[in-house]
């Protein structure tokens, strides 16, 4: 497939963009800045992670009001307390903060951004502080443990959050905190004095979904008077009746019947519009025909924002075609896409009952914290799944055919420990954020449609782990020449060497794990 002409794209847009660069300005939300914590609850060293609550109680409400509580919270208004204290705090606190703290610095490669004027806006900050967010959002990113922005986020929010809005197509790995972002300029931008929904996000499936909405709960829990809507499947309003709330989060499907079809809430006033996983939502048809179908009934001035680890050129191409306003697009390289932090591996087997051979070898031979193991089929999830359970493993088994309620309460119980191993399918191969998973499998190694090597889906499933910089494990089982040509192919995409293990090597399978 030919590659994007990156360097003719940062040409032209460079020459588009300039003109608007005297124009743009961080947005001043609040004149009085929260001071950084004190050292004795000064954030810890994290990049943006997933620290949500995984409670999943009520996720088989189905409310009647279109304000009704989110799956998995007991509430969408979130309290607004405890924040008079710190603006007492001096300079010299701030800057003592600043020079004891361990800084977060990405650990993964620089991000190819299509604009290279020094005084454009895509200028980098170091600190929140610089971003004059509102004083709330602030204290939520103090109290989830943020410190400093993410590569990122530290490129991509100074123009996400300036004036007038900018729209964006970002690519940044798994695990670098692109949720955040979005999250962040969509907080910034709502105003709780207005009771209709503003900012709205789609994601590909329910878990995604759900996830951003922890997320969006955290940061904006000191935020006065702000609720937060899910729009997914189990969340029900009556045709006519209005959501009140003021950020909708929900799966393309169900977002379409709420606002085109029982016309719940209005297109015309959502101010900030992101696709999360959006090369899925293009790609898939389905999502793409919904995706669309809503985002023709935004007003042209809303902003827009896509957000994925992945793109492949077609798609890249696409998305530049329909987001307006020349875009600013942020690229990783493509050699630069496979996570570093992540030793991968692969394992020459026969059959089925090989792989799961050596799967018991590795599992009886290295400490592992929790895996995931992604299988081709429903029917190869269920048998590895009874495999591993009469080999005495602690055992989730996540699928499409399990209803919402079901699939929760397996991540739920997953996040929480309970279970050390989760066998799925491509289901949660994208955006679940699980911190203690240290192995990913590829009991079969992930294919497009058309049989040819889905080199997007690897990348999602093995950057399950190794999150927010640490270390991970792939292991790739390949049982015949067609599975061994496969991880050819992505070794040479993603210029990666997979490195070769003797699984019935002991010695040599406890290194692995050192």
């Amino acid at each position: 497939m030919a590659e994007l002409d990156w360097g003719a794209a940062v040409d032209e847009q460079e020459v588009s963009l300039v003109s608007q660069v005297q124009n743009l300005d961080i947005q001043n939300l609040d004149s009085k800045a929260v001071p950084a914590p004190s050292k004795a609850t000064e954030p810890s060293n994290a990049n943006i992670a997933n620290n949500a609550t995984t409670s999943t109680s009520n996720e088989n409400a189905t409310a009647q009001s279109s304000t009704s509580d989110a799956p998995a919270s007991n509430s969408t208004s979130l309290d607004n307390n405890n924040s008079s204290n710190t603006d007492d705090a001096s300079k010299e606190e701030q800057l003592r903060k600043l020079v004891k703290s361990k800084l977060v610095t990405s650990v993964h490669a620089d991000l190819e951004i299509l604009q290279a004027d020094p005084n454009s806006p895509l200028f980098s900050v170091k600190s929140f502080e610089a971003l004059n967010l509102k004083k709330e959002l602030l204290q939520g990113l103090y109290d989830m443990k943020f410190n400093a922005p993410s590569k990122i986020q530290e490129t991509a929010l100074p123009s996400l959050l300036a004036d007038p809005p900018v729209n964006m197509i970002a690519q940044s790995q798994s695990g670098t905190g692109k949720t955040a972002a979005f999250v962040l300029t969509m907080l910034s931008r709502v105003d709780t004095n207005k009771s209709y929904p503003q900012c709205l996000c789609l994601a590909p499936t329910y878990e995604l979904a759900l996830q951003i909405g922890q997320n969006i709960e955290q940061m904006s829990k000191h935020m006065t008077n702000f609720k937060l809507v899910y729009a997914v499947r189990g969340e029900r309003v009556a045709r006519g009746q209005k959501v009140q709330g003021h950020i909708i989060i929900g799966t393309p499907g169900t977002v379409a019947d709420w606002s085109l079809k029982f016309k719940s809430f209005d297109l015309k006033k959502i101010d900030v519009f992101c696709l999360d996983e959006a090369d899925v939502m293009i790609a898939t048809q389905g999502h793409q025909d919904q995706s669309i179908r809503i985002q023709r009934g935004l007003r042209k001035d809303c902003q827009m924002l896509l957000f994925s680890a992945t793109y492949d050129d077609d798609v890249m191409r696409f998305a530049q075609a329909v987001i307006p306003n020349n875009p600013v697009i942020i690229k990783l390289r493509r050699e630069e896409q496979s996570l570093d932090n992540i030793k991968q591996y692969y394992i020459e087997c026969t059959d089925k009952e090989s792989k799961f051979q050596a799967l018991s070898n590795i599992y009886g031979s290295i400490s592992i914290g929790q895996s995931m193991i992604f299988c081709a089929t429903r029917n190869t999830a269920h048998w590895l799944s009874e495999k591993m359970t009469k080999d005495g493993h602690a055992v989730g088994l996540l699928s499409g055919d399990l209803d919402i309620a079901q699939r929760a309460a397996i991540i739920t119980r997953f996040r929480d420990g309970k279970e050390k191993v989760l066998i799925t399918t491509n289901v949660t191969a994208r955006g679940i954020d699980v911190e203690q998973v240290t192995v990913v499998v590829n009991f079969d190694l992930p294919l497009t449609q058309d049989m040819k090597p889905d080199n997007e889906t690897y990348l999602h499933r093995i950057g399950r782990t190794g999150r927010f910089g640490k270390n991970g494990i792939a292991l790739n089982l390949i049982d015949n020449s067609r599975s061994f040509n496969t991880l050819r192919a992505i070794e040479k995409f993603f210029g990666r060497r997979i490195v070769k293990l003797d699984a019935e090597d002991i010695d040599e399978i406890e290194k692995i794990g050192t």
